[in-house]
């Protein structure tokens, strides 16, 4: 694996010194490191890495690793080598959105990564320092190799139960409830109040007038988010011919 971290870190070097680089240059570094780990361990077979995936319901982050027909491993999100600082990151928004939505979760700089599990941070490892791509303009050294290989262990070695219990489903749902709630039938009711029209506006207008008397934005996007969740819900466990476009919601 020194060889494939060796690569890894002389082309995040060989990008960075070009003094163009944004974001999204450094990708393909990282796709061929966990490519490289994949490969080695033997996992090629039942694994799929996909960069810059579709849009999830809890907004996009830059890497997804799967099996290729539906089951998630987890997902990565990458910032720019330049953010040193990732306690920062951790306490934004979008991170708090991926870490209430995604059980297993990499953040990264590129130099650092930090492993996720269930919203918690269980591990982090810094790989090489920073400040010897940007300053001296040369690849650097290796730092704590094993405990890197540990931390990618863990994440790839992540499986979603099959069976949930009573409570950990609840658990589950009530964390996509609340994200559609906020993100999506909240944000939407704002924009059509603007706009003076909209479709989820007929709707609560219709709740209100026919249904329940006095009901207010807030509490009708509570009710018609659970709605939605417990709806794709069940019509998941009863499909028997799967249902592709909602199973990274209800694996």
């Amino acid at each position: 694996m020194k060889d494939i971290l060796k690569s890894y870190l002389k082309g995040l070097n060989d990008v960075a010194s070009k003094g163009d680089a944004r974001e999204e240059s450094y990708y393909s570094c990282l796709e061929g490191l966990l490519k490289g780990y994949i490969e080695r361990m033997q996992l090629s077979r039942l694994l799929s890495i996909t960069t810059l995936p579709k849009k999830t319901e809890a907004g996009n982050p830059d890497f997804r690793i799967w099996d290729g027909k539906g089951h998630i491993v987890g997902y990565i999100e990458a910032k720019a080598p330049t953010v040193e600082n990732l306690d920062i990151i951790e306490r934004s928004e979008q991170l708090n959105r991926y870490l209430n939505t995604f059980p297993n979760l990499i953040l990264t700089n590129f130099f650092e990564f930090r492993l996720y599990r269930d919203g918690s941070l269980i591990d982090k490892v810094q790989i090489a320092r920073p400040f010897i791509v940007h300053r001296l303009k040369t690849a650097p050294p290796i730092e704590r190799e094993g405990e890197f290989l540990k931390l990618l262990e863990g994440f790839f070695a992540f499986k979603l139960p099959k069976v949930y219990d009573a409570r950990s489903l609840a658990i589950e749902l009530a964390k996509r409830t609340r994200f559609l709630r906020d993100e999506v039938i909240a944000q939407e009711l704002k924009e059509e109040e603007k706009a003076g029209k909209g479709f989820i506006r007929g709707f609560y207008k219709a709740f209100k007038d026919y249904l329940i008397s006095g009901l207010t934005e807030g509490e009708f996007a509570d009710l018609y988010s659970q709605t939605i969740t417990y709806g794709l819900f069940a019509a998941r466990s009863r499909s028997e011919n799967g249902f592709p476009d909602f199973d990274h919601l209800f694996p």
